[in-house]
């Protein structure tokens, strides 16, 4: 059982000189680089994202290296600092695969404790040349075999659906099953052993695949022992993340809504002075808060490796799912007809938060797990 008391220090609740910089930087790299009309042109290309940008992000900025200890080529931050970067992200609407890449895939490698994994894969996803996914990690039950196949190495097979990034990403990290249990591999696919056809989902701005294994060669990662260990960290991790994205999105929606019901005027006067909007802002503003807060605690605990880690990526997931949903409807619907409209960046917005909020549970989900991890409910409790 988890302890209910917060054992995180609340300096690192509050945002550093760096942090605020790394925001303001990423800030205008977004706005000048990133609009909703580059958005609408890259969605259409076969990879789905603007390249070029992925490689200065890396390149110029250094995010994808962000939590990549610098013996891996990367900067030696924290997750804190990658939340920061995911928040920008998320306010922005980026398309590239950074969740998969950055978050999951260079996060499993890490925990896994594996040198020879990470000395192989961590710099080249830290320099951009290298995009990475997960597969099977949220499976009850694998389905994804691993066999032993000839020179002690292994073969997978099986399929694994709805994999982020998965028709694209030069590594995918695999959850299979072993007669010794689940374990981690490497796995880099091909098309004579690995089939991946893109699903189609609400959600364009992140593409997800079927990926089916036929005899697909692989790696193990990590010791075997560990491997669930290392899939859960790693989710909770992707929580903690996509939490922070869930902020920035939440942010620009409430952003651009009272922007809006600043300029239009009805009964001549702007509609933003009207009791009724103020009360639904405010409403999105005290939400978007406590989202703040429970985003920020999720990555404090990230990126100390805390054990409350679990706890505080549920929370986070609940809170900022919710608040996501509440302000993207609110921005479609204080807009008006305009909101309602194809051409308007606003039904982008709602579409990644409802696909964000069933990506790695749903909140129902999170807070029956949640409830488990502090004692208030027991495992396999009706």
């Amino acid at each position: 059982m988890h302890l209910r008391r917060p054992e995180i220090d609340p300096q690192l609740l509050s945002e550093t000189d760096e942090q605020r910089q790394l925001r303001t930087v990423l800030r205008d790299f977004y706005a000048e680089t990133s609009g909703v009309e580059d958005l609408r042109k890259h969605l259409a290309t076969p990879r789905g994202y603007d390249e070029a940008l992925w490689a200065r992000l890396a390149g110029e900025i250094g995010v994808h290296g962000l939590a990549v200890p610098e013996e891996y080529g990367g900067s030696g931050f924290t997750f804190a600092e990658l939340a920061v970067a995911l928040e920008e992200s998320g306010h922005a609407l980026y398309c590239a695969p950074l969740l998969p890449t950055v978050v999951l895939a260079a996060h499993a490698l890490l925990l896994s404790g594996d040198r020879t994994a990470c000395e192989r894969y961590l710099p080249r996803i830290a320099d951009g040349t290298l995009t990475a996914t997960v597969a099977g990690f949220d499976a009850a039950v694998p389905g994804v075999a691993a066999e032993q196949g000839n020179r002690d190495g292994w073969v997978l097979r099986g399929h694994a659906d709805f994999v982020l990034d998965g028709a694209g990403a030069d590594l995918i990290l695999v959850r299979a099953g072993t007669p010794a249990g689940p374990r981690l591999f490497a796995c880099e696919p091909v098309p004579d052993t690995c089939r991946r056809t893109p699903r189609r989902v609400l959600d364009e701005t992140r593409r997800q695949a079927l990926v089916e294994f036929r005899g697909a060669p692989a790696t193990a990662v990590g010791a075997a022992e560990e491997a669930e260990g290392t899939v859960s960290a790693t989710l909770d991790t992707g929580r903690a993340a996509l939490a922070a994205e869930q902020v920035g999105g939440s942010g620009h929606a409430l952003d651009a809504t009272v922007g809006f019901v600043a300029q239009r005027h009805q009964f001549g006067r702007p509609i933003g002075s009207f009791q009724a909007v103020k009360h639904r802002l405010a409403d999105a503003l005290v939400a978007l808060e406590a989202a703040r807060s429970a985003s920020a605690y999720a990555s404090a605990c990230a990126a100390v490796a805390s054990p409350q880690l679990p706890v505080a990526a549920c929370a986070a997931a609940v809170v900022c799912s919710e608040t996501f949903r509440l302000a993207t409807a609110e921005y479609v619907q204080l807009h008006g007809g305009i909101g309602f409209t194809w051409e308007h960046p606003a039904h982008l917005y709602v579409r990644r938060a409802r696909g964000a909020e069933v990506l790695f549970g749903t909140a129902d989900r999170h807070r029956t797990r949640l409830a488990e991890l502090v004692g208030l409910a027991t495992r396999g409790a009706a």
